[in-house]
């Protein structure tokens, strides 16, 4: 059987029926642009490690089919994974005699750096949207002290927000993709992982200030554009155009959460508390992703204590 044969059994088959649509949809890319296409007339027992060492290879130096260039190392260890879950599928049903997708030796990844923003920084944002009239930017406030991610804020309706008991809960997120039906649309989905779906305490001030933008609000969602919700796009953009108009540099709008759990870490909240309210899958991937801040906290709290002295 050609690989590119079995490519197309295993996403029907395996992937479509148990993943959730944008997972499939993400796959199904993956094995068109690159697999299929460099792989797909090999013979299933001709994908040796050789044959797929070379690959990676290929893809680190010119697997960009945009610029020509090299994919990051991100985007190739995401198609390896891919690979090795088509191979395993296919020597689980005994259509290889041998598993050889645990032989690719991996490109080498390197924590990225998180970025988050000073406290000065932090109050003049909360300064502009306080005083801001109108309620666009008042999902940024939400996220400085909630951690949401940008799918999960634009998804979130005024439903999944106890007024009495000051917490939201955490149950979709939202995406831009194709349908089933090949249309471009706007897609609610179940968060990231199960993990993803929490509740979260809302802060005393923040509440107050949610109950005055309830009662102008003209949507069920808790940040929208009138009546409509709001695209992932535009909100990026008006938060792009936000740090522009305050003079604070450039960062993404993942940044809001990565300062979250800054602060939080600095407040002294311990890492499995922090990664409950961020939604990690356990507070290995919160230690690992905040280490520096903890470490910073933790000097901080013995230069403390040595001033006692």
């Amino acid at each position: 059987m050609l690989y590119r044969e079995w490519l197309s059994d295993w996403l029907g088959n395996y992937v479509k029926p148990s993943s959730k649509m944008r997972t499939y949809a993400r796959y199904e890319e993956i094995v068109k642009q690159h697999i299929a296409a460099q792989l797909g007339d090999l013979e299933l027992t001709e994908i040796t490690p050789y044959a797929l060492q070379c690959y990676v290879t290929k893809l680190l130096q010119v697997g960009n089919l945009r610029t020509g260039k090299g994919l990051s190392v991100n985007s190739v260890n995401t198609i390896i994974t891919v690979i090795q879950s088509t191979l395993k599928t296919a020597h689980s049903l005994g259509l290889t005699e041998e598993y050889s997708g645990d032989r690719i030796k991996r490109p080498r990844t390197s924590e990225k750096r998180i970025e988050c923003f000073s406290v000065i920084e932090q109050k003049k944002i909360e300064q502009y949207i306080l005083n801001e009239k109108g309620t666009r930017l008042f999902g940024v406030l939400l996220c400085l002290y909630t951690g949401l991610r940008i799918g999960e804020l634009l998804a979130l309706e005024w439903a999944d927000i106890d007024m009495k008991k000051g917490e939201l809960q955490v149950n979709k997120s939202c995406h831009y993709g194709k349908d089933e039906k090949g249309v471009f649309r706007r897609i609610i989905d179940i968060p990231k992982t199960q993990s993803s779906v929490r509740t979260i305490p809302i802060p005393r001030q923040l509440m107050l200030r949610l109950r005055e933008e309830k009662k102008k609000s003209r949507s069920i969602h808790v940040v929208s554009n009138g009546k409509n919700p709001i695209s992932i796009r535009s909100y990026q953009r008006s938060f792009s155009t936000l740090l522009k108009k305050l003079n604070v540099p450039h960062r993404g709008f993942h940044s809001l959460r990565h300062t979250f759990a800054t602060r939080a870490v600095e407040c002294g909240m311990d890492v499995k508390t922090l990664s409950e309210l961020l939604g990690h899958k356990n507070p290995t991937v919160t230690l690992n992703r905040y280490a520096h801040s903890l470490i910073e906290h933790k000097r901080e709290m013995m230069n403390r204590l040595g001033r006692l002295l």
